[in-house]
């Protein structure tokens, strides 16, 4: 077509050093799975790398990595609410630790966030650069740890993304499952709205993510949108157990340390203008529970 030019993220052609902290997590393990083919991983559980001890950094340059993929953080939503110095101490200055590695290694860096970074009181999906405003000290931990790679960093990709199930780890889905085999009737939250994302899907579109050169900020979720009690209907359906009696319940009806924001589905537009999209999460659930809850 006249005056219509179409153009091509070019990606790296060469083995990359990727070094992935927090390892032996969900999406660590994930990403170690993705990347063995293609690159040399080195991927550091809390053994081999704590990453609030300041030597950390230390620890990242002698690997001499072309890459750092910082998934280490503490995730217990309700933990850091009961706990908020020990949040901060791992997911904002245990960052710190890492960006000074990647400083002295002079490697860009991706940086794991979440959807929790917003407040939850739009009424679209958040784009990548709407202004954050956490109402959570988990969210605010995140947040930190965010403004650390902006302010000390010059290449870094920055991924929020959320509601994260996969294979390696529980997460709401196994919890539904596990409650539903013992009570047999659950209450779920219908006003709790957000982004549900295979860790595998993540995984990877940012081993896609790092071979771009492209920097900045992502947002990487399954596309389209559901609501706690949404995504745990579809999950028994898939399964064929429809038997299971589930009620709708309001946020302020389930007790918990920590306040989530209500609403908080995030918008992959970034991703998109270079050729990272993902398909609906009921498809990416349905092939999560072949996998865990095969015929």
């Amino acid at each position: 077509m006249p005056g219509f030019s179409r153009w091509r993220v070019s990606l790296i052609d060469q083995t990359m050093r990727v070094v992935i902290t927090g390892g032996t997590g969900q999406l660590g393990r994930a990403l170690a799975r993705q990347l063995a083919s293609g690159h040399e991983v080195f991927a550091l559980g809390r053994r081999e790398l704590d990453v609030t001890h300041p030597d950390a950094g230390v620890k990242v340059v002698r690997l001499n990595p072309d890459v750092v993929i910082h998934c280490a953080a503490w995730t217990d939503v309700d933990g850091c609410a009961r706990d908020p110095e020990r949040a901060y101490l791992v997911n904002a200055l245990g960052t710190r630790n890492v960006v000074l590695g990647c400083q002295q290694a002079g490697c860009p860096l991706v940086y794991i966030s979440t959807n929790e970074v917003f407040d939850g009181r739009s009424t679209r999906p958040y784009y990548e650069y709407d202004p954050p405003n956490p109402i959570n000290p988990y969210g605010r931990s995140k947040l930190a740890g965010e403004q650390v790679v902006q302010t000390m960093l010059d290449r870094f990709y920055i991924v929020r993304t959320a509601w994260l199930f996969g294979c390696d780890r529980e997460n709401f889905v196994t919890k539904i499952f596990r409650r539903a085999d013992t009570v047999r009737r659950l209450e779920v939250v219908t006003d709790e709205v957000g982004s549900p994302t295979y860790v595998e899907d993540l995984a990877a579109a940012i081993a896609r993510l790092i071979e771009t050169g492209v920097y900045g900020i992502y947002h990487f979720v399954n596309s389209g949108q559901a609501s706690r009690y949404e995504l745990a209907v579809k999950a028994l359906e898939l399964c064929g157990r429809r038997n299971i009696s589930i009620r709708g319940i309001r946020l302020a009806e389930y007790r918990r340390a920590s306040t989530p924001p209500p609403y908080s589905v995030l918008a992959n537009l970034a991703g998109r203008t270079i050729g990272i999209e993902f398909r609906p999460w009921e498809e990416a659930l349905a092939e999560y529970l072949r996998q865990v809850w095969p015929e």
